[in-house]
């Protein structure tokens, strides 16, 4: 419900919100991903298709599926659009293109309108039958492999809109675009307050020690996230600092790399009995909930980062951030206030250290950072954005204050 909202969102974002679903209550809104499971898209539409549907917006999420060799490919067009260097086929193009056209047996693309998330269903707006079509990327394309995002605009340019995390992202493209960044939701069981009993379970379920510093990250198993390099950042910690490191993550269904990052990852920390590496069971918001809630110093060690949810989960826990300065983490810490940047092991180490021997400061940057969250980054505010995109592409020229 949205009342219960009321008091932990902005008042703002919460009548404006009442005001544009009224303009468009009746309304068809489609959303289209290729995972249900596993990763920020599927976590927040697994939030805000309820919320729309019961504010009078009758929303629908079809997923795209694909077989392995699908997965292969489009993880290669993600890596190439955050900088490394793929080679994509004239004959991968076409199975991408391929297994697009079969999902059209499966999905019903009739709605008012459509966006379509990440670069694995972009080209359905080949098939679009009718309603606005607004293409929304989750992905850091600030230094993309020209090839494949030249490819990809030719898809883009055919959408009446597309939307980005960050204002660098956005491309030269003859249709209107956006900059939406993304949100954590509240209320969710992943940032909910937890009792004292639900955080004691999850410890004891988990064996995760709690008599010396927790050093924290939560991320898919995932080289952009460089999990190495937050293990090096730990070692060089731990010569001065007595404390644990966690790695916590869950998998997503349509990133075919993660297993092999996770034996990697594994085989890097095997000799330290102080590294915890956990891989959770998809849905296990509680227990990330309750992890956050017990960590001294949470990163966010991103190489490449579209937004990163995890930086403003920390920081609505009150929690002291280090988030790798690229992409949409910037957007989330405010450097010295709210946490820290860096730009490598070394400087997560030093931050890492910084965070531990200073508490009153710790305290200070949590407090700060959940009232940052709180202005910014709730999915109120979001799904505000999402219709407001939706509105202004059917009105042309007409004001939001004239809702």
């Amino acid at each position: 419900m949205l009342s219960d909202y009321i008091g932990v969102a902005p008042k703002g974002d919460l009548l404006l919100l009442q005001k544009i679903c009224k303009k468009l209550e009746g309304r068809t809104f489609l959303h289209v991903n290729s995972t249900r499971e596993g990763g920020g898209v599927a976590e927040i539409l697994h939030r805000m298709i309820p919320m729309l549907n019961e504010l009078g917006v009758k929303t629908r999420w079809e997923v795209l599926e694909g077989d392995e060799k699908f997965y292969e490919i489009t993880k290669k067009l993600h890596n190439a659009l955050q900088g490394n260097a793929e080679e994509i086929t004239g004959e991968m193009w076409q199975y991408h293109f391929e297994v697009n056209r079969r999902n059209l047996k499966r999905l019903d693309l009739e709605a008012d309108a459509v966006l379509i998330h990440d670069p694995q269903p972009v080209p359905l707006i080949d098939f679009r039958k009718n309603g606005k079509w607004i293409w929304r990327c989750h992905i850091d394309v600030a230094n993309p492999d020209k090839e494949v995002c030249d490819y990809l605009k030719k898809y883009c340019e055919k959408y009446d809109a597309a939307v980005f995390s960050v204002a660098k992202f956005a491309k030269a493209m003859p249709i209107d675009e956006f900059i939406i960044p993304p949100s954590i939701d509240p209320l969710s069981e992943k940032n909910r307050e937890l009792t004292k009993e639900e955080i004691d379970e999850t410890i004891e379920r988990l064996r995760i020690p709690v008599d010396r510093p927790i050093v924290l990250q939560v991320s898919r198993f995932d080289r952009f996230k460089d999990p190495i390099g937050v293990i090096e950042a730990y070692r060089i910690v731990k010569r001065y600092n007595d404390c644990i490191l966690i790695l916590a993550g869950s998998p997503a269904t349509d990133d075919p790399e993660g297993e092999a990052v996770l034996a990697e990852v594994r085989e890097h920390a095997a000799s330290d009995p102080d590294i915890h590496v956990l891989l959770l069971p998809p849905f296990s918001d509680k227990d990330i909930n309750a992890l956050q809630r017990i960590a001294d110093v949470i990163l966010q060690k991103s190489l490449k980062e579209g937004f990163g949810l995890t930086v403003s989960e920390a920081m609505w826990k009150g929690k002291p951030i280090i988030g790798g300065a690229t992409g949409g983490i910037p957007l989330q810490i405010v450097h010295g206030v709210t946490g820290f940047l860096v730009h490598s092991v070394e400087g997560a180490a030093f931050r890492i250290r910084q965070i531990l021997t200073n508490p009153a400061m710790a305290k200070r940057m949590g407090v700060e950072g959940k009232e940052y969250i709180r202005n910014n980054f709730l999915i109120t505010r979001q799904i505000r954005d999402y219709l407001s995109v939706w509105y202004s592409l059917e009105n042309k020229g007409k004001s939001m204050l004239e809702l």
